[in-house]
């Protein structure tokens, strides 16, 4: 039986406005246009770092690869990530245990946790310079109130074995100089910078012999064991699998109800005096809405984002840049009164979320050997990188049940997570 999917058009100035910092010095893989028609194993569309890390493990398991996008590489949704590369979920373990039980949420923190540990082995083992450096999180309190709930929040992570501590304002501030009224401290987290860590991904799927095709897939085909990829100047790619990995481009199929579009914004100041830093440059984010969430680079700049809405439309989005600046830009004062706020860098982006904070992974009902991964919500990379890993086990055979935890046709919770704008806007860019 076949099956037809038209790809929706759309570049990257739909997904992202201004101009981040990322990138400086890297060299962008080199590909072609296509020349021909031809066969691979698997067509991965979308060259972000979803793309990346998804054709780099494909490549380790011995897969032929295609990886095929009609704009530069990495300089979508990637290049707008503020690279905050975290174990903790957009929903807390709290949240997700009212929504699936205890054993379940426990079971996904930890497949998180996982996840950045994974990734940050293979950055070591690849020797890929990105900036990569391991980083303690500080999840704040954003009032009285909610210091009581992160209390109870660590209380139940060590009931799942999960690291960290939970300090009081005395010690929060005596420590870290912050003005919260509490927050948990945890290990396991890490930053990097995302176009580099794309870009260096592509290339060791490259010396495994992965094709780099400059093309735009106007539509799949699906009949028997094969996907069909028709590009737009008439040349197809024939493939075993194909995996959608567009970032926030949507490709035209029906999205699960749990899942939205909201933007948020990023900015990236002068560089600082690295004396002035808060201890041990521990990567921050704080329980409100919208939530802030704030790092340095290895140039001592501060980036800090936030500011989230349900914007979708990138007209509206680029306008509201100036304002939301101002707005990080006096968040990051007052949290950070030594900081020398002048900016440098400013820009936004238009992300994908879920009312559960969990992924979108796996294949489509309709075309079982066509993959899909979105929905990644504030832990993009975290969870680029467990797509990656789920989609090379399903294309090789291999099924857990857990994976059921990510599937795109998954029960999800009550769409109350949703504001009343249906966007539950929180945390996109980190």
């Amino acid at each position: 039986m076949a099956s037809d999917l038209d790809l929706g058009e759309s570049d990257h100035d739909q997904m992202v406005s201004g101009r981040s910092l990322w990138g400086k010095g890297g060299i962008r893989p080199a590909w072609r246009p296509i020349q021909q028609s031809f066969s691979t194993d698997i067509a991965v569309i979308g060259g972000g770092i979803t793309g990346a890390l998804v054709a780099d493990h494909l490549t380790a398991r011995g897969f032929s690869v295609a990886v095929i996008d009609r704009e530069q590489l990495g300089l979508g949704s990637t290049a707008a990530s503020t690279a905050m590369l975290q174990w903790e979920i957009d929903s807390t373990l709290t949240e997700l245990e009212s929504y699936y039980g205890f054993e379940r949420a426990a079971g996904i923190y930890r497949r998180s946790a996982a996840s950045v540990a994974g990734l940050s082995k293979l950055i070591a083992a690849n020797g890929i310079a990105c900036g990569f450096r391991p980083r303690n999180t500080l999840y704040l309190a954003a009032n009285q109130e909610g210091a009581r709930d992160l209390l109870e929040e660590r209380q139940l992570r060590r009931r799942a074995g999960l690291p960290g501590v939970y300090l009081e304002h005395p010690d929060l501030f005596t420590q870290f100089e912050l003005d919260r009224d509490g927050a948990i401290l945890s290990p396991g987290s890490a930053e990097a910078d995302p176009l580099l860590l794309t870009w260096a991904l592509i290339e060791t799927a490259v010396r495994r012999g992965a094709q780099l095709v400059s093309a735009s897939v106007a539509a799949l085909h699906a009949e028997g064991e094969r996907v069909t990829a028709e590009t737009d100047g008439g040349h197809v790619i024939e493939a075993r699998h194909a995996v959608l990995a567009t970032g926030y481009s949507m490709p035209g199929i029906d999205m699960p109800k749990l899942h939205r579009i909201s933007s948020s914004w990023a900015l990236a100041t002068v560089s600082q005096d690295p004396a002035m830093f808060w201890r041990d440059r521990t990567l921050i984010w704080e329980s409100s809405h919208p939530y802030l969430y704030m790092r340095t680079t290895p140039d001592n700049r501060i980036v800090i984002g936030g500011e989230d809405d349900g914007t979708s439309d990138a007209e509206t989005r680029d306008r509201k840049l100036p304002a939301k600046s101002v707005a990080l830009q006096e968040k990051m004062k007052r949290l950070w009164p030594k900081a020398d706020a002048r900016v440098e860098h400013a820009w936004g982006g238009t992300f994908g979320e879920t009312a559960d904070g969990l992924p979108l992974i796996g294949p489509l009902r309709e075309m079982p050997h066509v993959f899909a991964a979105y929905g990644y919500g504030g832990n993009g990379i975290t969870f680029s990188y467990l797509a990656a890993q789920m989609i090379g086990a399903m294309i090789s055979g291999i099924h857990r049940d857990w994976f059921e935890d990510f599937a795109l046709d998954r029960d999800g919770p009550g769409m109350s997570r949703f504001g009343e704008d249906g966007v539950r806007a929180e945390n996109e860019l980190r």
